[in-house]
């Protein structure tokens, strides 16, 4: 297909104004029933950005998905330019059948909309781009498709299409073809050129995975927390980190297994420092706790496990072999007891890689995925990050249930507010310290510091968490913004909108250039929000690619959480 993308490329002004040429109701009359209003839609193939902007006008929030580069821009030029729905309109440059960034997003949408797209896709590739569709589909959404009939004048490559097809395609991965149009004449009059419109839907509600989960948390039999740690683990990555992905391919996701590593040491931290028993039997202990790598990092808090942090010396030699020693635990437990059906049937592989240790680390994507990746089915992953929100808190539950059960935390008599305070996931205290404590170092300076949502100097101020920690507990440098404690305080645990955010991108940029300047500091924020959020190019050093990404990153919080919005 890139041929074809190529050519796209290279005529975009002739392709636009010929789209343009037509409205979106006379080229989509065919299935005006299922036209979507106030929806989450993604558009692939968007072209000049025509449907785009039609959907947007009706309510919509569109992802609009170009391949053509060229095209793209015209598009975005288009959608920009329309003050009302400016901020309704997203664009990313990817392509089917892989799909990679939209992906990133983390997002399932209402409509999916593929318009004169399917003929181009070479038919041995048409079965993993109608699953990874299918895979962007939320729980009753639409997935639109037209298919072309006839062939090109120009050098642009067409597949034969049919309707048999997509039938057999709908049923294999579990759609249901709710309409076929007639074959319609070419709404621009060009002869030997017709169309068809199909509209499938996803009836299933998606939680086919969730049944499985709720085994392993509740009925599996367990000796030990390793299990309830993993989902924990693959849940909070699922949710927060976008990035940590390595690979999607044939139904399967391979994320980060140095970031598994890093997670699980972070949720036991706290449990182990206070002598916590995490097994049946006190006097196994815990395979990933050595002297040679816990012990020599004991002084180290739950919250000086984080990404971007540096590590030198006698630091670096211990935490390197204590993810040895936790991947090592990760593998003999839960990865080998976590089956269905039969033992070989296993849920999770880790697909190692030989590493070198270094005398100085940083852990930022490079150090993680040096470890290799841990693999996962693609339904799994997308119920972690579908229903991560319900899943976390049947999991802390569980696992106090477990550690109840122990004779040591018997005897101490632990209380109910002690297991959960040290299953918490970050130390409230730190939330924004840092932050704050910058602030006030370039009021020292003489340096004007303004709120990000009015632009006004800052006297009272709060360290504001653009997306609410409530809802994603996240302490990045990108998503800690200062404010007017006034503002804070109306928003509250809301999100930004899109015009909000829109309005304010100048302010928080700026604020981002003025806060963090030197080489640590930047390390620090780019490597955050390359793993936190979707799409971040590596070793981006880039404030506008942040920003584009966060704006992308609010709608799917959005959308996972039905967070509302200021």
């Amino acid at each position: 297909m890139s041929k074809t993308v190529d050519i796209y490329h290279q005529g975009a002004a002739l392709f636009a104004a010929q789209y343009d040429a037509l409205s979106f109701e006379q080229v989509h009359a065919c299935w005006q029933p299922y036209w979507p209003k106030e929806q989450l839609v993604l558009d692939i193939g968007a072209g000049s950005g025509r449907d785009a902007l039609w959907l947007a006008e009706q309510g919509c929030q569109v992802i609009s998905v170009e391949p053509a580069a060229d095209l793209l821009r015209l598009g975005q030029l288009k959608t920009d330019g329309q003050l009302k729905t400016t901020e309704k309109v997203q664009w990313l440059q990817d392509s089917l059948p892989e799909l990679k960034a939209c992906y990133q997003l983390n997002l399932q949408f209402n409509t999916i909309l593929l318009s004169a797209v399917w003929m181009h896709i070479v038919p041995s590739e048409r079965k993993r781009a109608f699953r990874k569709i299918t895979n962007l589909l939320a729980p009753g959404g639409r997935f639109i498709l037209s298919l072309r009939f006839g062939d090109f004048s120009d050098e642009r490559t067409a597949y034969p299409v049919s309707v048999d097809e997509i039938a057999a395609l709908a049923s294999q991965f579990g759609l249901v073809l709710r309409f076929v149009s007639d074959i319609t004449a070419d709404a621009g009059g060009r002869a030997g050129v017709e169309w068809q419109t199909l509209v499938l839907e996803l009836p299933d509600d998606g939680s086919g995975s969730l049944s499985k989960v709720r085994h392993i948390v509740v009925n599996d039999n367990k000796s030990s927390t390793y299990k309830l740690a993993l989902l924990r683990t693959l849940v909070r990555i699922a949710d927060a980190h976008p990035g940590a992905v390595i690979d999607k391919q044939d139904g399967t996701v391979a994320i980060s297994l140095g970031l598994v590593a890093l997670y699980w040491i972070r949720l036991f931290k706290r449990l182990v420092d206070n002598d916590i028993q995490q097994n049946a039997d006190p006097a196994k202990g815990l395979g990933f706790v050595k002297a040679n790598g816990w012990g020599l990092l004991s002084h180290l808090t739950a919250d000086d496990f984080a990404i971007g942090n540096f590590y030198s010396g006698q630091e670096a030699v211990a935490l390197q072999q204590l993810f040895a020693d936790t991947l090592n635990t990760i593998k003999a437990g839960p990865v080998t007891y976590i089956w269905q059906g039969h033992k070989e049937n296993r849920l999770f592989e880790m697909l190692r890689s030989k590493t070198r240790r270094q005398s100085r680390v940083l852990l930022d994507k490079t150090f993680l995925d040096s470890f290799g990746s841990f693999v996962l089915r693609e339904d799994m992953w997308n119920c972690f990050r579908q229903y991560g929100c319900w899943i976390e808190p049947l999991l802390v539950q569980q696992w106090v249930a477990e550690m109840q059960k122990y004779e040591l935390n018997q005897q101490r008599q632990i209380s109910l507010d002690t297991y959960h305070n040290q299953l918490r996931w970050l130390d409230r205290q730190h939330d924004t310290g840092l932050v704050r404590k910058k602030v006030e170092q370039l009021r020292l300076q003489g340096m004007d510091v303004c709120s990000v949502w009015s632009g006004s100097s800052l006297y009272s101020y709060d360290i504001d968490h653009c997306v609410p920690f409530s809802y994603w507990p996240n302490n990045d440098l990108w998503n800690l913004l200062p404010a007017s404690t006034q503002e804070n305080r109306v928003k509250r645990d809301r999100l930004p909108s899109q015009a909000r955010l829109k309005s304010s991108g100048a302010l928080i940029k700026d604020w981002w250039q003025q806060a963090w300047q030197t080489e640590a500091e930047q390390q620090r924020f780019f490597i955050e929000a390359g793993l936190s959020l979707p799409n971040i190019s590596t070793g981006c050093r880039d404030f506008d690619e942040v920003f584009h990404a966060l704006q992308f990153q609010v709608i799917g919080v959005k959308q996972r959480l039905q967070v509302a919005e200021w």
